[in-house]
């Protein structure tokens, strides 16, 4: 019969069943942790680290692709809305002129043509898939206003100024100007809808042509500045130098931002003047003081736009006399802003 080994005597430490399963636990709980995600991602950034190329290029690959351009409006329905086509101008603005050649409108003695100062217009930018932006100048007779802003109300179309440009005209006349955010065929109808209450020409334009009593080549010198004729008128067009925003969009000078100067001929050298300046605050001083030292009068100070940067003021003016004398006072004013240099 065998003697039983006192566990003191066999070297063997006696220890509880459950001691030995936590040490067990616990040796084990270290290995995994020792071997955890968090060293692998460690050796993981030590390895990008050491890699610039790899993190170039993971950066590359996390960056948003630039999206398609959308694809460009037809033009043709929103002339076939608007019942006038336009054309595109610089910009990628698609312009339409309406010009009020059913009314008789004059200053003094001098019967005021359309393109001077009595044409309507409309330009469209695009900003999305069959998306625009629309803004224009609407001329209307006073009893027109009220019927007119109400349609563009019920077609969505916003109303940013009502005023005059001219002093002294008969019969009085004012400007709507607008702007509408949306489908641009939509747009164009509501404007349609809105001057088919009045006695606007909506058809397409006569394309007569009409000889100009003007030197349009010293005009242009003196300027510093060359234009071109429509409609009986010598047209120029002076766009800031800064780029203008409305409601964070660009808006290119073709969509009513740029400084208009308009002569229409009156007969022995003469012409009547009459346009815009678009300025900012600390320019409108000097080029009313500008304007008056070379006899011209300032009809109008006011705005076109309500969210517009920087902030801008359309000042109105007319004269009527010599020709070159009128463009070397225009030239004097356009001195004393910050517009683009001629090309």
């Amino acid at each position: 019969m065998s003697t039983p080994i006192h566990p003191r005597h066999s070297g063997i430490v006696s220890r509880p069943i459950g001691a030995s399963f936590v040490t067990a636990g616990l040796s084990l709980l270290f290995v995994l942790t020792a071997c955890s995600p968090k060293d692998k991602e460690g050796d993981q950034d030590e390895e990008r680290a050491e890699s610039p190329a790899a993190e170039q290029q993971e950066k590359q690959t996390a960056a948003v692709q630039p999206q398609a351009a959308p694809t460009p409006i037809d033009w043709s329905k929103v002339a076939g809305a608007l019942g006038r086509s336009g054309a595109v101008q610089p910009g990628d603005v698609y312009r339409v002129g309406i010009p009020r050649s059913d009314l008789h409108v004059t200053v003094g003695r001098v019967l005021i043509k359309p393109a001077l100062a009595l044409g309507s217009w409309v330009g469209f930018k695009q900003t999305g898939p069959n998306e625009a932006t629309a803004m224009g100048d609407l001329v209307l007779l006073d009893s027109e206003v009220g019927p007119v802003t109400r349609k563009l109300q019920e077609g969505g179309i916003e109303q940013t100024a009502i005023h005059n440009h001219l002093l002294h005209e008969a019969p009085h006349v004012l400007y709507v100007h607008i702007r509408g955010q949306g489908e641009p065929d939509k747009i164009a109808a509501a404007i349609h809808s809105a001057l088919a209450v009045t006695k606007t020409p909506l058809g397409e334009a006569t394309g007569k042509s009409e000889s100009l009593d003007l030197n349009t080549t010293k005009v242009s010198q003196a300027l510093g500045r060359t234009g071109k004729v429509s409609g009986g008128v010598y047209q120029v067009s002076v766009p800031r130098a800064e780029k203008v925003t409305e409601a964070g969009m660009e808006v290119p000078p073709a969509m009513g931002v740029a400084t208009a100067l308009n002569f229409q001929p009156t007969g022995g050298k003469r012409a009547a003047v009459t346009g815009d300046f678009v300025l900012i605050g600390s320019e409108v001083n000097p080029v009313i003081r500008a304007l008056k030292q070379n006899g011209i009068e300032v009809t109008a100070l006011h705005t076109h736009m309500l969210e517009e940067s920087p902030r801008l003021f359309f000042m109105h003016f007319w004269a009527n006399d010599d020709a070159l004398k009128l463009a070397r006072g225009l030239r004097a004013a356009l001195d004393k802003m910050n517009v683009k240099p001629s090309s």
